[in-house]
């Protein structure tokens, strides 16, 4: 006790402003079950295991701690089980493990270096040490509040056409059954016009399954709003599927019941014969996707030891989980953050808080995931196997098996330092693997700023440069440097034609008889990965191309090629596409992917004997027809049309570089406020970089980041209203964006140099990785990793891990190659 009161000076009371850290190790993944317990320094509530402790101290010199350790209680068969009372994860109400132990909790204070410990309670304790711990106690802890759940299930908004929805009583009278398309043959997925009582089929499915349309096409020939599924309506109206066209959503109406019953429907005695859209795209992706991807159904041998460990999700979190997986089966990532770091060294050259520090977390993950340490079976089983059921988003496998899993490791301090300056990856919210995978690559690179030498993001980077050819005869070549291949799919080269003709042709015959097509037998485009990494160096057309030698804008011819071959070249499948309106769409097509690739020919040249390169635009010399703004004339009168005045609507459609009606209304929209907008165009639109003004230059540099051209990325923010997301769908829908930019030809080769130290090799490679993505679009779904480990290919979901049996290689959104030589 005298040794306590003589170092009273390093405690501290917690303020509620201190972040205090008692649930997990700010260096390790141990916790208070762990063997050794926790132990949260009483100055700066940093929490340290067993093994770690004597590190903080040396470092430090603080010697007070306190010791939490949790021991697992007995658990009773009779306990009652904890029934949800939210459709919600990880807060209060929401859902449980009914099977999860229960923990006895003991405290004591500790005091370092020889580990003197004093019970906790006690009267004894000096005043000062009974508050601090009393408040540690108390608090919230700062995990628990960096991972506070914001699963509320999305409840459905009240649509704004609900109120006043006109119902015309031209004496429709709609039968409790019988219904039938008004257009076609369709008996199922029928639609009710809540304004006029017409019934029409939905819209047709991504797998070729659902309606003809005529549902939409009868909205967009009478612009009445809202319809009701019919087969969904009962006597509880909250579970109708009621969807609203101008607001492209499903939404609630609370005035149902009489839109209903002005059509004469008793919805009392209807029953449910339908699913809701929401349930039908679960039902789609359960049947096809999610269970080829998961391997669900198969008998999968679980894997223990280094390199095996699995990922716990946080909540949304597989997109991280299995884009970390495949970083660190990189010698790189493996080399910076495992082999050559330790854990020690990373903590004592960390700075005084270890948690918001991305090098310490990143070899915290490495050591984490590398060394075996918590791939150990999570209970004693005879049977060694498990079966790969169906899981939810969180991974927690319905139905299934008694098995030798992993708990896997918990990640939440890596999150929240990634995710720390981005406000997407900070939120519960799904992500999309690959903006993750370019952020890392980005935040990688910036931590490691001075020290190439140790930086791992270098080893995916390579030089990518652009030949433009005007009719002049000269030539522009243009340099990038860039961390993924993103590549369109041409479906027009797909393999199987013969087939898919036969299906389409079986399909509309079973559509006549109001029958559809089994997800088991659709016939889906299989394109060759030959194809879509020839479309990418294939040459296209740039139109509105400044050509310096002919003084006009023209048509020029592009081709791009390598300059470089990285270590690992990653390849995006551009598997998500915008369809007219701005609806997206995922495109339902296999990849046929070999596991050995030779992308030697596709090595640009640069300068060739004989090519003459543009000229240099001429010092102060005129270049007032490039750079004049000029506003498409269509798009401006179709804005008039809709009320908009004259200059406003020229500035809208010259800031979207003329794309089009919808992206020019979007801009005006969000910029009738705005302080110049009534200035003449004249007096700020001077040349090209008042083009580019209103544009914010830190959503540019975000896109820049995810390894976008300058020029494209502004012309994707402008064309989607500053949105970033929206405008990284923009730029991945429009494989031709760079056609779209008024490119200076006055570019050389000496002008915009690629890094020389960038790694360079021969052109062959092996596949060693893929990450899967089943849903409709990359905010929703599920992610999971294979990985060709010893050998082997490995299934990476979640904390699962197990040898995979049947690796969705044709499946795949991000496919990983690393280079076999040089």
């Amino acid at each position: 006790m005298d040794l306590l009161r003589s170092n009273l000076s390093r405690v501290r009371i917690p303020e509620p402003t201190n972040r205090i850290y008692k649930q997990e190790c700010c260096i390790s993944f141990e916790t208070p079950k762990s063997e050794g317990g926790l132990y949260v320094d009483m100055s700066s509530f940093l929490a340290f295991g067993k093994d770690y402790v004597g590190w903080n101290y040396e470092k430090t010199g603080n010697p007070v701690y306190l010791h939490i350790k949790q021991k697992q209680k007995p658990v009773s068969e009779d306990r009652p089980l904890k029934k949800p009372t939210l459709l919600a994860i990880g807060v209060d109400g929401g859902f449980v493990d009914n099977h999860e132990p229960e923990y006895e909790e003991t405290h004591s204070i500790v005091i370092l270096p020889d580990y003197v410990s004093l019970l906790f309670p006690s009267v004894e304790l000096p005043e000062k040490v009974r508050l601090a711990v009393d408040k540690v106690l108390m608090a919230e802890g700062a995990e628990r509040k960096e991972q506070v759940a914001s699963w509320m299930a999305d409840k459905k908004k009240v649509s704004a056409y609900a109120e006043n929805l006109l119902q015309i009583d031209n004496g429709v009278v709609v039968p409790p059954s019988g219904w039938k398309c008004c257009k076609c043959d369709k008996v199922d997925n029928l639609w009710l016009n809540l304004t006029d009582g017409m019934i029409f089929c939905g819209r047709r499915n991504w797998d070729g399954s659902g309606g003809n349309n005529h549902a939409i096409e009868h909205y967009k020939e009478t612009n009445y709003p809202l319809a009701v599924k019919l087969g969904t309506i009962t006597a509880d109206l909250e579970g109708a599927d009621v969807f609203s066209y101008p607001e492209d959503e499903s939404v609630e109406d609370p005035l149902l019941a009489q839109h209903l019953a002005f059509f004469g429907i008793d919805f009392s005695s209807l029953k449910k014969t339908e699913m809701t859209t929401a349930e039908r795209e679960l039902d789609q992706n359960t049947n096809f996707d999610w269970n080829r991807i998961q391997e669900s159904g198969k008998v999968v041998e679980p894997l223990f030891g280094p390199g095996y460990t699995g990922l716990v999700n946080l909540g949304n979190s597989c997109y991280m989980a299995s884009t970390m997986q495949v970083a660190f089966s990189t010698r790189s990532f493996c080399s910076r953050y495992y082999v050559n770091q330790s854990l020690k060294t990373a903590f004592v050259t960390a700075p005084s808080d270890p948690t918001v520090d991305l090098n310490t977390q990143l070899t915290k993950l490495g050591h984490g995931l590398l060394s075996g340490k918590y791939s150990v079976p999570a209970q004693e089983e005879d049977d060694i196997f498990y079966t790969v059921n169906q899981t939810d988003e969180m991974g927690n496998s319905a139905n299934s098996t008694p098995s030798a899993q992993q708990e896997g490791i918990a990640p939440r301090m890596f999150k929240a330092v990634i995710a720390a300056s981005h406000p997407e990856f900070s939120s519960m919210r799904q992500q999309d693997a690959l903006e993750f995978f370019l952020h890392l690559l980005d935040q990688v690179e910036r931590a490691n700023a001075g020290k190439p030498e140790l930086d791992p993001s270098r080893s995916f980077r390579f030089g990518i440069e652009e030949r433009l050819s005007c009719p002049s005869g000269k030539v522009a070549y243009n340099k990038r440097v860039d961390y993924i291949l993103s590549l369109s799919i041409p479906l027009h080269e797909a393999t199987n034609k013969e087939q898919l003709e036969a299906f389409q042709k079986l399909k509309s015959e079973m559509a006549l008889e109001g029958k559809e097509v089994a997800s088991d037998e659709i016939i889906r485009p299989r394109v060759p990965l030959e194809a879509c990494l020839a479309s990418f160096s294939a040459p296209e057309e740039v139109h509105g191309f400044y050509s310096s030698a002919l003084k006009s804008k023209t048509t020029a011819i592009k081709t791009a090629g390598l300059t470089s071959y990285p270590d690992y070249l990653v390849l995006h499948m551009r598997k998500f596409v915008m369809e007219a309106g701005w609806v997206p769409k995922k495109l339902d097509v296999y990849i046929d992917v070999p596991d050995i690739i030779d992308i030697s020919h596709m090595r640009s040249k640069g300068l060739q004997p004989g090519e003459e390169l543009l000229p240099e635009a001429v010092a102060g010399g005129d270049t007032s027809e490039a750079v004049k703004p000029a506003a498409n004339e269509e798009i401006v009168s179709q804005l008039l049309s809709m009320g908009f005045n004259y200059l406003h609507c020229q500035k809208a459609a010259i800031s979207t570089s003329n794309v089009g009606v919808e992206e020019a209304m979007n801009w005006l929209l969000s910029h009738l406020d705005d302080p110049d907008i009534n200035d003449p165009i004249s007096q700020e639109m001077q040349g090209a970089e008042v083009l580019m003004s209103f544009v914010d230059e830190e959503s540019v540099n975000t896109l820049i980041s995810f390894g976008f051209q300058e020029e494209v990325a502004r012309k994707a923010l402008k064309a989607s209203g500053g949105d970033i997301e929206k405008a990284t769908d923009w730029i991945f829908s429009h494989p031709d964006a760079s056609s779209l930019v008024d490119m200076d030809a006055t570019t050389s080769s000496e002008q915009s140099s690629i890094d020389p130290e960038l790694p360079d090799g021969g052109g062959r490679y092996k596949l060693m990785a893929i990450v899967s993505h089943m849903g409709t679009s990359t905010q929703c779904g599920h992610y999971v990793a294979h990985v060709c480990k010893d050998g082997r290919w490995v299934i990476f979901n979640d904390n699962k891990v197990g040898a995979s049996i049947d690796p969705p290689k044709d499946m795949g959104y991000l496919y990983f190659f690393e280079r076999m030589d040089g």
